[in-house]
């Protein structure tokens, strides 16, 4: 948390709302100075006074305290995406890794070839959408053809497997919450 500005997210805040310092400090109930020395990041707020200046900013009192994020590591290129192999899966990460709590990734089946021997299930739910050819999902004792357009929500434990008996590829995007493979 050394990266954490405290004070230019108070100032920041404070300007969103179109306030001087002498506004917010007078809405706060803190001195001018004190509020000056706290966005100059010359004093450290205690947490009462993070509390007031939260509650005047009509912010969480947590958004004083989370780290900032580089918004280039947000962006993940098309020719820069990872990618991993899996037998004969191979899968393309959309997101930029797996913290947090989504991920998203582009699954290639090869024909006539399935995602694993058995059903399996995982903690996190999922979203997919076929992108491209026709699959055959395994969802508990039930199996559905899923061709391009078609998508389907996965809940959390279900036992699942994905199936291509088919001559051509299957193109599945899904996403993924939490991150879990």
């Amino acid at each position: 948390m050394e990266n954490i500005d405290i004070g230019k997210k108070v100032e920041r805040y404070r300007k969103a709302k179109g306030w001087s310092s002498r506004e917010l400090a007078k809405v706060a109930e803190i001195t001018p100075s004190m509020l000056s020395q706290i966005e100059r990041g010359l004093a450290n707020p205690s947490i009462q006074t993070l509390k007031v200046l939260a509650k005047a900013l009509e912010v969480p009192t947590f958004s004083f305290l989370l780290e900032e994020t580089n918004t280039e590591d947000l962006v993940v290129r098309a020719k820069e995406r990872k990618k991993m192999v899996v037998d004969k899966l191979s899968y393309e990460l959309l997101t930029p890794d797996f913290t947090g709590t989504l991920a998203a990734a582009i699954m290639n089946i090869p024909p006539h070839t399935s995602s694993s021997e058995k059903l399996l299930d995982h903690k996190g739910e999922e979203v997919a959408f076929v992108l491209e050819g026709k699959i055959i999902l395994y969802l508990n004792d039930k199996d559905f053809l899923l061709e391009t357009g078609d998508s389907v929500k996965i809940p959390g434990y279900m036992k699942h497997k994905w199936e291509n008996n088919f001559n051509e590829k299957a193109v599945i995007l899904f996403s993924v919450t939490p991150p879990a493979f």
